[in-house]
């Protein structure tokens, strides 16, 4: 009989290595053909727009153009989220980083306020942690712009990918942005005459673009789904 301890041991050592991605070669191709020219494009036309002697490119745009480009259907990758977000950060950040010396204080802060802002604002972004931080920690350079920063380069930046991910994820027959509109029609509730698996469940998501979300996540959600609807079924009758 094999020890609790061992099996939570084993069971905890196995959860460190991933699940196969649910994503297919041409989407992982068409992820990096796309964050590679939106990086090349966004950096050219800022250095062509702010030229030598100004700061023209910030190193987070390479965590967002992984969302933007790999993941265009994750609601942290959309064009608000990256625009709005960064905007949110940079402020955040520019601001806490004038009255307090402290770096490390001054980090925490800006990004804990950043992170709540882009809440209530709907804009969650992750590379836009990295905003705040480069406007503390940014040095010499970065401190001189000031409020600046805010608009020259993040602002700037953050607009030119967006608008190229906006092209090239519509162009790679991708539905971006992800969210239907109000006003667009929704897709129709399915009846379920068949029990849908985990390899089914991989197969559907292999079959499309990149979803940020594991099959045994996804089957644990259309479990609840399937228990919310009984119980919404149990009320009516």
């Amino acid at each position: 009989m094999i020890n609790p301890l061992v099996k939570q041991l084993k069971i905890g050592c196995a959860r460190l290595w991933p699940h196969p991605l649910g994503v297919g070669k041409k989407e992982m191709l068409l992820s990096g053909c796309g964050a590679g020219l939106g990086l090349m494009i966004t950096g050219w036309i800022s250095h062509w727009m702010l030229g030598e002697a100004n700061l023209w490119f910030i190193a987070p745009m390479g965590a967002s153009a992984v969302l933007l480009f790999g993941v265009p259907g994750s609601p942290l990758a959309q064009p608000w989220s990256i625009v709005g977000g960064n905007l949110v950060a940079a402020t955040v950040g520019v601001s806490v980083g004038v009255p307090i010396a402290d770096p490390g204080i001054a980090c925490g802060v800006a990004v804990g306020i950043a992170i709540v802002l882009m809440f209530k604002l709907r804009c969650l972004h992750p590379p836009s942690g990295a905003v705040a931080l480069t406007a503390i920690l940014g040095g010499p350079t970065v401190h001189q712009l000031g409020y600046g920063f805010v608009l020259t380069p993040v602002l700037l930046n953050s607009v030119l990918l967006a608008l190229l991910a906006l092209v090239f994820n519509n162009l790679a027959g991708r539905r971006y942005p992800h969210a239907l509109a109000d006003a667009e029609a929704k897709p129709e509730p399915l009846p379920m005459d068949v029990p849908i698996t985990r390899a089914d469940l991989h197969a559907a998501l292999m079959d499309g673009e990149f979803l940020d979300i594991d099959e045994d996540d996804l089957q644990e959600i259309l479990q609840r789904a399937e228990c919310a609807a009984h119980r919404r079924l149990d009320m009516r009758s």
